[in-house]
């Protein structure tokens, strides 16, 4: 009796030991807007699986994706309350921070090298600080991709097949403004939103790289997909700064490290995407057609004229990513 007592006890005092450890177990939220089949959904799952391998039974981050936890502006306000610990915004990011808006200039950004030479050289002085600034804290730069434009009215050639064109934007002041001097009638939507607008004609067309539209299945309510590839959009991976700075130091290492490894992973993934999405979407029955590239950059000049001009030190930030592209 007395040695069943000492194994009742024995076990009872390993069980709440193993209890507790559970309990201290952190766990980390990673939210995005990215539908299965998604690069946003990949590059996050690198991401979860890159992180869970360094940070043990220290902590764990897990993934909820197609706006599960919120859109792009309520996951940037969750961010700071601590209901979430990491998000995936991009274009909504020049909202956040005049800076961020250069990435809107049409045809700034011409390729990954160029955009990792960007980080390179400004990531930290001119990025990172404009988002601290703001209580917020980039632990990489993952990918949206080059944008391209579908719609149900007609094949996008040049700026001015636009004209009348209601065209979901993502809420970025920049994207609305380069589509109405295309001559477009720009619409800001969250992008869990798109689909339904489209399959009902609230809208005629929205712009999005390859793999969103797929994922999306926006080619099952929209007749012509136009290869402009106008803007190239990172992708944020973000935390509060205040937040992620409450975490034990060695599980902050493991998470930067994490992110920045995943990088690689994203571009190779995003590289290969595009190739093979096309296909799929070709095949899908969208027609596709080939956009003059030379006329949207001819129509982009005002758009630059202004972010120089309005922004604090936005001809030089549009000088020094110029610049990098030739690296």
């Amino acid at each position: 009796m007395r040695k069943t007592m000492k194994a009742v006890v024995l076990g009872t005092a390993l069980a709440l030991t193993a209890g507790q450890a559970s309990a201290e177990k952190i766990i980390l939220k990673f939210g995005h807007v990215g539908n299965p089949g998604s690069l946003f959904e990949a590059s996050v799952n690198e991401f979860v699986k890159n992180a869970n391998a360094r940070l043990g039974e220290r902590a764990e981050v897990q993934a909820f994706g197609s706006s599960q936890l919120g859109k792009d502006a309520e996951l940037l306000q969750k961010l700071k309350l601590g209901q979430v610990t990491f998000a995936l915004p991009s274009s909504v990011m020049s909202s956040v921070a005049d800076e961020f808006g250069v990435f809107e200039m049409p045809y700034i950004v011409q390729s990954r090298d160029h955009m990792r030479a960007i980080t390179e050289e400004m990531g930290e002085d001119v990025f990172n600080a404009a988002a601290e600034a703001k209580g917020y804290k980039i632990l990489s730069y993952f990918e949206n991709g080059f944008r391209h434009i579908t719609n149900n009215t007609r094949p996008i050639n040049a700026p001015e097949d636009l004209k009348g064109i209601k065209l979901r934007t993502p809420k970025g002041e920049w994207r609305v403004k380069m589509f109405q001097l295309y001559g477009a009638n720009p619409t800001p939507m969250a992008f869990s939103e798109v689909f339904t607008a489209l399959k009902t004609s609230v809208i005629d067309g929205q712009e999005n790289p390859y793999a969103q539209i797929w994922s999306a299945k926006f080619q099952e309510v929209q007749k012509y997909l136009s290869i402009t590839g106008h803007v190239y959009t990172p992708a944020y991976v973000l935390v509060s700064a205040k937040n992620f700075a409450k975490l034990p130091e060695d599980v902050q290492a493991d998470l930067i490290a994490a992110a920045e490894e995943s990088r690689e992973a994203v571009y190779t993934m995003a590289a290969e995407l595009e190739t093979e999405l096309l296909g799929n979407l070709q095949a899908g029955g969208i027609e596709v057609n080939e956009a003059d590239k030379q006329a949207f950059i001819e129509a982009s000049k005002p758009v630059y004229d202004e972010f120089a001009s309005s922004v604090d030190g936005g001809a030089e930030l549009i000088s020094r990513v110029q610049a990098l592209s030739a690296q």
